[in-house]
């Protein structure tokens, strides 16, 4: 007969404290959202979007000519899409982006990270 020793007994509880927090990281990730912002018309629709941490934005050219989103401080670029290209993003932290399409300034959007 094997008896459990006291390293044993902080295992089984260190396991059990970790498996409630691992479903909740688990849950938390599973619930991310992906919005879609269509370019159409030479303007960004929504353009201006509130989204969560971890969440994603999709962008879709509708439009003949190519578009970017590209932000003002360079922390992000899906780069030149063709009509029925689409790039997606995925954004971390809390904080706000403003942004453009690089062929075509007067194109701008915002985006607010909760």
């Amino acid at each position: 007969m094997t008896h459990p020793t006291r390293r044993d007994a902080l295992r089984l509880g260190a396991a059990l404290v970790a498996l409630p927090l691992t479903a909740t990281v688990a849950r938390a990730a599973g619930h991310t959202t992906t919005h879609t912002v269509v370019i159409k018309g030479m303007k960004f629709t929504p353009a201006d979007i509130t989204i969560k941490a971890g969440d994603s934005i999709t962008w879709i050219n509708e439009d003949r000519p190519r578009h970017s989103a590209t932000d003002l401080n360079g922390a992000f670029d899906t780069g030149l899409l063709a009509n029925g290209e689409s790039a997606t993003l995925t954004f971390g932290g809390a904080g706000q982006f403003s942004y453009r399409c690089t062929p075509h300034a007067n194109m701008r959007g915002t985006i607010t990270i909760t």
